[in-house]
């Protein structure tokens, strides 16, 4: 995956890295491209875009990095893939099975999704406390396009945490409603601050616009945190309070490190106006599938946004894809198999999110515990300073930029996530250092150490080779 380069001794005695090259030895040189991805200043909070004008959206920042990262890597170039959020695991066994089996099924299927994906769903759900009719269930052709599909359908600005999803804001802005984010509160991820919540609506109010959403990520991306119960609580109070359908993104749900700990669905305090959304793209690694739910809420309001979200199925997506929704019921029944792989994969997402936010905190930085998926959100303002002194980097758009052209990690920053320019933080993913080949991931899904692992073992310590040609 990687190549460790011995480093040379800088002026304070620390072995330093050279100058990185490519695998034939020229010198590499920075990247135009990488000034695309990462532009100087943090963007606006999006404003509403004409439909007219939705072409010039760019390319997702995820999937920009990654197609970035995979470019150097065909030109010979040594990378580490720490920006795009795929879970790096194979399909398993049964699911390709299955896909096989149902490959002959070319068919449409009901907008909704065949009953069986809608039935197993519902299943799913029900196993996790949280009783569901089929009918309540739509599916999608993944949880993005049903995201969308219900910030159309509610048709009103969306409230989102600061930092959130990449997604969520954009595709606020692709229908002419406008995202306000609100921050955080301190330790947690993926929720808005419900003070903060009922301010936003207020001031929308007052600026003659509706906020009718909010979105909350259980457990987060970019973060990888997870919302505390009471605050969770007391969101749903503020969404009761102003008339707001909570969206509910789960899609790590089933990835939380300690499965043991309560998980905080606002399903539990507000079931009246949640929806909840989820896939089998992270628990599953099956994102190249293509496939998602989404449980609409049973009452009056539910009713209505169940019916508009499936005209607007019918006319952006028609259906989804009738063998993928054949697997994704396999996925969603939860067989011995499946749950055993999914208690696997999560434990691997764990040691290996926590070894690296270990090289982070050993570099003195601020790096908040990952509690679930493969995500940290390490923050660079300790070395702030430094970094602009040495390197002239003064905005996290920079460092990402400097991490990539220098040393060919791929990194997102902050204000990729809605946050300030100047902001030092960094989002990085750890789930594409199992390895490159079928082989190698496998091994490192049954491995009872897999940070002894060669390639497990040299990603971290090119990390730690980073950080310390970086440090002061």
């Amino acid at each position: 995956m990687l190549t460790h380069r011995s480093g040379q001794a800088g002026q304070s005695g620390r072995r330093r890295s050279p100058i990185p090259r490519h695998s034939h030895g020229a010198v590499r040189r920075p990247s135009p491209r990488s000034k695309e991805l990462w532009p100087e200043q943090a963007p606006p909070a999006p404003a509403p875009v004409p439909p007219a004008l939705a072409a010039a959206i760019p390319v997702s920042a995820t999937l920009a990095a990654n197609e970035a990262l995979a470019i150097r890597r065909l030109s010979g170039e040594t990378v580490l893939p720490l920006a795009f959020g795929e879970a790096g695991l194979p399909a398993h066994p049964m699911l390709r099975d299955a896909l096989a089996a149902a490959s002959g099924g070319n068919s449409y299927s009901p907008v909704a999704g065949l009953a069986t994906l809608r039935q197993a769903a519902a299943g799913y759900w029900a196993r996790r406390g949280l009783p569901t009719s089929a009918d309540s269930v739509i599916c999608g052709p993944g949880s993005k396009p049903l995201l969308f599909g219900l910030l159309l359908a509610i048709g009103a600005d969306v409230a989102v945490a600061r930092p959130s999803w990449v997604s969520y804001a954009a595709q606020a802005s692709m229908i002419g409603v406008r995202a306000h984010f609100v921050p955080t509160p301190p330790g947690q991820g993926g929720i808005s601050d419900p003070d903060g919540l009922a301010r936003a609506v207020e001031a929308a109010r007052q600026d003659g616009r509706r906020i009718g959403s909010v979105v909350v990520t259980l457990p987060d991306n970019p973060t990888g945190r997870l919302a505390r119960p009471g605050t969770v609580r007391e969101l749903c109070d503020v969404a009761a309070a102003y008339d707001l359908i909570i969206i509910s993104d789960e899609i790590y749900r089933d990835l939380v490190h300690d499965p043991g700990a309560p998980f905080p669905s606002p399903t539990a305090f507000a079931p009246e106006r949640t929806v909840v959304t989820t896939s089998l793209s992270k628990s599953l690694a099956l994102g190249g599938w293509r496939i998602g739910v989404a449980r609409l809420p049973d009452s009056p309001a539910g009713h209505g946004l169940r019916d508009r979200l499936l005209g607007i199925g019918s006319e952006i997506w028609s259906a989804p894809s009738v063998p993928v929704q054949h697997a994704a019921a396999v996925g969603f029944n939860e067989p011995p198999d499946i749950t055993e792989r999914i208690a696997r994969s999560r434990s691997l997402h764990a040691t290996v999110a926590h070894a690296v936010a270990g090289r982070f905190a050993a570099a003195r930085l601020l790096v908040p515990t990952p509690e679930a998926a493969f995500y940290l959100y390490p923050d660079f303002a300790p070395w702030r300073e430094h970094l602009r002194g040495r390197f002239g980097i003064a905005t996290g758009a920079a460092l990402a930029r400097h991490l990539l052209d220098r040393y060919g990690v791929g990194v997102l920053p902050a204000s990729t996530f809605g946050e300030d320019a100047g902001a030092l933080r960094v989002r990085v993913a750890t789930s594409l250092l199992y390895g490159e080949t079928v082989e190698q991931r496998e091994c490192a899904l049954a491995a009872a150490q897999p940070l002894a692992l060669p390639w497990i073992s040299a990603a971290l310590a090119r990390i730690d080779e980073v950080l310390a040609d970086l440090a002061p």
